[in-house]
């Protein structure tokens, strides 16, 4: 089977970012499968193109994967990171017509322009159109108040529906996004959450090499990991972290790039924090090395009901690593954490809540030490990769072999 997958945000197992497709990929090309990837040449967490930009190539599982053109003021608003996603859109389809015998087309949503171009590849290639949600935009992004133009969201929302009704599968990977995408359309729906390759983490270790690289050496360190966006509500953090600045031992660092990077770090300033570390983005293959080093991992994201329909990534990686969470998201993902025993919630945009779990979690190493590994062995038993990847396999091998029968 010849799975031909879009995907502007697409992030190599070398690069920063989430690495989710790329792991599957790896694992499908294992099975037997032929894999191309068509992705942005920009960089979705610095909005750079650096050495991203044109580059073609296939890695040592045998995924070939190709970087389109496309315009890189990613960061720049909301007008030109809409004229980011339509160049993708654009140049994938256009490189996406020289490829050749593709059984399945894999399509991704955010953004959902890229979407469109994996059903009309799809529809020309007399291919499946499988299309995986990994985000409900446009909501989230209404919800956020990023979309606010009434026929902008129309617009959205018809599209949405459109190409909810014409794929052959949709793929979400939160069960919190079932009910949405079928009172949407979606005729055949199916789970492939969101999860973590635990052999990737070592629980035992210590991240020392890391520490001293940033000055962190005898610190309880607690870690955010991921973008640094609007929709992470990390001024939660800030002002958390300012709740700590009577524990002298307690450092919070926040590692990862975004365009929210530059304010968070003069809101910092401005506050005198100097118990906070802000750490450039590391590729994938380096964060065990990270996540090592942290004591305990923190997941947040604004107050709004929508994001209690997720599953970040951050947090399965957090768990295989043996990390307990301090997690600031309701919904879905606190009942895992929850299930687990993996770590210790807090309300949603209260910064004494959070700076008072980070807290305890530091007086009693103990307990976070087996929260940490409670965590672990559940992920491991119910979330890893290779074990999402066989779902997913069948998925695109069922959509494949429906479309070929007369």
């Amino acid at each position: 089977m010849h799975i031909l997958l879009i995907h502007q945000a697409f992030a190599a197992l070398g690069e920063p970012g989430g690495t989710r497709h790329h792991e599957l990929a790896r694992w499908l090309t294992r099975r037997g499968h032929r894999v191309t990837v068509l992705a942005g040449g920009v960089s979705y967490l610095t909005g750079d193109a650096g050495p991203l930009a044109a580059r073609e190539w296939t890695d040592d599982a045998g995924v070939h994967i190709r970087r389109c053109a496309m315009y890189g003021g990613w960061h720049r608003s909301f007008f030109h990171r809409v004229l980011s996603f339509v160049s993708f859109m654009l140049s994938s389809f256009t490189a996406g017509l020289r490829v050749r015998q593709v059984d399945v087309v894999w399509g991704t949503t955010p953004p959902l322009f890229q979407g469109l171009t994996a059903w009309l590849l799809a529809r020309l290639k007399r291919a499946a159109f499988a299309f995986e949600v990994r985000d409900l935009w446009p909501a989230f992004a209404v919800a956020v108040g990023v979309l606010r133009n009434p026929v902008l969201i129309r617009l959205s929302e018809g599209l949405e529906r459109f190409l909810y009704r014409r794929a052959d599968r949709v793929v979400v990977n939160s069960p919190g996004y079932i009910e949405h995408v079928r009172t949407r359309g979606a005729q055949r729906v199916d789970l492939v959450p969101n999860g973590v390759d635990v052999a990737m983490f070592d629980p035992e270790a210590t991240g020392a090499a890391f520490r001293a690289a940033h000055g962190l050496e005898g610190k309880f360190i607690a870690l955010y990991a991921g973008a640094l966006g609007l929709s992470n509500d990390l001024g939660v953090v800030l002002a958390a972290a300012a709740g700590l600045r009577d524990e002298p031992g307690i450092a919070v660092v926040l590692l990862g790039d975004g365009k929210e990077r530059p304010a968070l770090e003069a809101q910092a300033q401005g506050l005198g924090l100097r118990n906070v570390h802000f750490i450039p983005a590391v590729p994938k293959d380096e964060m065990d090395q990270a996540l090592a080093a942290a004591d305990t991992g923190i997941a947040v994201l604004k107050p709004l009901d929508v994001y209690k329909t997720t599953y970040p990534n951050k947090v399965f990686d957090y768990m295989a690593a043996g990390r307990p969470v301090v997690l600031a998201i309701d919904g879905v993902i606190r009942q895992v954490v929850e299930q687990a025993g993996g770590g210790v919630f807090v309300p949603p945009g209260d910064p004494a809540a959070m700076a008072q779990a980070i807290r305890d979690l530091a007086c009693d190493p103990v307990a976070a030490r087996r929260m940490g590994l409670a965590g672990r062995k559940y992920v491991a038993a119910h979330f890893d990769r290779s074990t999402l990847a066989n779902g997913m396999e069948a998925i695109l091998s069922q959509a494949a072999a429906a479309r070929r029968r007369p």
